[in-house]
């Protein structure tokens, strides 16, 4: 069952007491390749660095939408959780989590923000069958995705980890 205005508003596919189970999360391919990378290096804890308040603010899981041209889900992880504060304070905290590789890196990618989100996930995942895009929208019963991303139920979540696996 789908919640179209809740959809919409960029929140949740499927039941909407139970839709913030999980977060699909819109990430470029080269992000993508070097949570990969640092994941295959034995990297546990990755952080995922974004300006302002992003989301998910609530979720359990992450599910990785790895952006055009590449266009499907490719993997998931859980959620630890997600801070925002001061550029300033969450690199010194949580920046060798990230896949910035400096300061410098760092700075330029937030550029004037003085709020940041870190989205801090363990257990990365790479889907061994990614899903296309055409297949999440025939699943989820949309015809596009929230740029910001959107929160699934756990009914959804399940079924698209499933079909990952």
């Amino acid at each position: 069952m789908l919640n179209l205005e809740a959809y919409n508003d960029g929140c949740c596919v499927g039941d909407p007491m139970g839709g913030k189970h999980a977060f699909i999360m819109m990430i470029q391919k080269k992000w993508w390749n070097e949570f990969r990378h640092q994941h295959h290096q034995g990297r546990k804890i990755h952080s995922y660095v974004r300006r302002g308040a992003a989301p998910p603010k609530d979720a359990s899981l992450i599910l990785f939408y790895v952006t055009k041209p590449v266009g499907e889900v490719a993997g998931y992880a859980e959620l630890i959780e997600r801070k925002v504060g001061g550029a300033e304070e969450l690199w010194e905290e949580h920046g060798a989590e990230s896949v910035l590789s400096s300061k410098e890196q760092y700075e330029e990618f937030v550029r004037d923000s003085q709020r940041v989100s870190f989205v801090r996930f363990k257990d990365l995942h790479e889907a061994s069958k990614p899903i296309p895009l055409n297949d999440i929208f025939m699943l989820l019963g949309i015809g596009r995705l929230s740029r910001k991303g959107f929160y699934v139920d756990k009914e959804t979540a399940d079924k698209l980890i499933l079909s990952m696996e």
